[in-house]
């Protein structure tokens, strides 16, 4: 077995270990030194792979998980912050927040909001007239991209929506897919 077969061997390993592995149970499964071993962490690391040292052994960090989800809603300006908090209470981070124009089509501005702090930011950027909100281009309707961590907690994100009276129906006109520029 010549290295970049063995660190490919011990990348397997570690994915379907359960618990950390101590470097010399590695050396003695691929029948190397645990300076090797050592050497072979570094490399894998070097090309991207998250593995990380524990005082039990090397752990392989799964990537996390995310689920993703288009809400369309209407609120007025003074529910800003109650929209917002809503989703971050609940496990959410707003992306972005677009608007569909009968005219411009799509018109998005990345958000990145994941908690009350970020919220605060955004709403003392509108509070002093640094920009304006993009729902007012269309009477309050626009569109948020939420990502969570699972679909269960974006379900209960538009459960809340919804309760609170925030969610839209889509129109006619409206595209389905919005990633997609228009033809």
């Amino acid at each position: 077995m010549d290295g970049n077969e063995r660190r490919e061997s011990i990348v397997k390993y570690l994915q379907e270990s359960k618990k950390p592995v101590s470097g010399n149970a590695l050396a003695n499964k691929f029948d190397v030194s645990r300076q090797v071993i050592v050497q072979d962490i570094a490399l894998l690391r070097a090309e991207g792979q998250k593995i990380t040292s524990t005082n039990t052994g090397y752990i392989l960090d799964e990537p996390l998980a995310e689920a993703s989800r288009v809400f369309k809603v209407q609120h007025t300006e003074e529910e800003v912050e109650e929209e917002l908090k809503l989703i971050v209470d609940y496990g959410g981070e707003v992306r972005d927040v677009f608007i569909y124009h009968k005219v411009y089509g799509t018109v998005r501005a990345e958000l990145g909001i994941k908690s009350r702090n970020d919220i605060e930011r955004f709403m003392d950027d509108i509070r002093t007239g640094k920009s304006s909100l993009l729902m007012n281009a269309t009477s309050g309707y626009h569109y948020h991209t939420v990502v969570a961590p699972t679909e269960a907690l974006l379900d209960l994100i538009q459960d809340k929506l919804n309760e609170r009276g925030f969610l839209a129906k889509l129109r006619d006109y409206e595209p389905v897919d919005f990633w997609k520029s228009k033809e």
